[in-house]
């Protein structure tokens, strides 16, 4: 039996738990994250919940004292330990404007909801079969305040995931207005190029991804260089490796572009790493 918090109401996750005057589900008024459990214990929760509250003040909400780094795990660890999850699993935590108002809200206050979920893997896997992309030209993300933060107004990623399908792809890559390939419809992009890691800075307008930022100091940690770029097709053409990135799935790794196939050393020596890292910070909380 799985469970969520409903702003500090723990409930049974067996039906409708959201109000339908939620300015989330009317307006996609609110912020979340989405965190990744190994053995029973939610990783990178510190990143998460500030880039949560970040995005929160971002978007003009406003968040009680009280909602914490320490008040937040200690909600999730509640639902890992109601929910009998002790391997893998996935949590989402989200911040939405309380209910009142049209565009313009009553208030800025914010409720929060947490649910939680079992996560077929135990550590991060590279995938086996290569993620084949092409360009998402329907709609560009604007650079702007909020393009940094996991925003509820997610329709430019539906749309992209949706053509991804149509197209019998496995992903699009999203562009900026200035014609910057920054993303693909769930996760940060990396290309690798003569052992080099090129990635879009985030003035670009891409996703502040928390596996973004940890394979950036994992490469780092390990004499792999990075640096922040525009990436534009050419590089992508010119690239000897692409991979992808988000909290949940880890590093994937891209096999083809179009025409152009590539390889996947990089991605599988950072796979690596990172599970050696998660391994031994969770070995040190015990």
């Amino acid at each position: 039996m799985l469970y969520l918090n409903n702003n500090g109401s723990v409930l049974v996750n067996e039906g409708a738990a959201i109000d339908a005057t939620n300015r989330s589900y009317l307006y996609g008024d609110g912020v979340f994250e989405s965190i990744r459990i190994f053995n029973g214990k939610a990783i990178n929760v510190e990143n998460h919940i500030h880039r949560l509250l970040a995005g929160a003040r971002a978007v003009k909400m406003r968040t009680a004292s009280f909602l914490t780094v320490e008040y937040f795990s200690e909600k999730i660890n509640e639902l890992i330990q109601l929910s009998g999850i002790n391997e893998g699993g996935r949590c989402r935590i989200s911040l939405d404007r309380v209910p009142g108002g049209a565009y313009k809200p009553d208030s800025n206050e914010v409720n929060y909801f947490i649910d939680i979920y079992p996560y077929e893997c135990n550590n991060f896997e590279l995938n086996s079969k290569g993620i084949e992309v092409d360009q998402f030209m329907d709609i560009k993300k604007h650079i702007n305040p909020i393009s940094n933060f996991k925003t509820k107004s997610g329709l430019v990623y539906v749309l992209a995931a949706i053509q991804a399908s149509e197209k019998k792809l496995d992903d699009m890559l999203i562009s900026n207005d200035k014609g910057g390939i920054i993303e693909t419809s769930s996760c940060n992009i990396f290309i690798v190029s003569n052992g080099v890691l090129y990635t879009p800075g985030l003035d670009e307008g891409c996703l502040a991804g928390t596996m973004r930022m940890q394979i950036i100091n994992l490469a780092l940690a390990n004499g792999i260089k990075v640096y922040e770029s525009s990436i534009v097709p050419q590089n992508l053409l010119a690239a000897d490796e692409i991979f992808i990135t988000n909290a949940i799935r880890g590093v994937n790794w891209v096999s083809g572009y179009r025409t152009k196939r590539y390889f996947n050393n990089v991605s599988r020596k950072l796979v690596a790493l990172l599970n050696d890292y998660w391994d031994n910070q969770l070995s040190l909380e015990l």
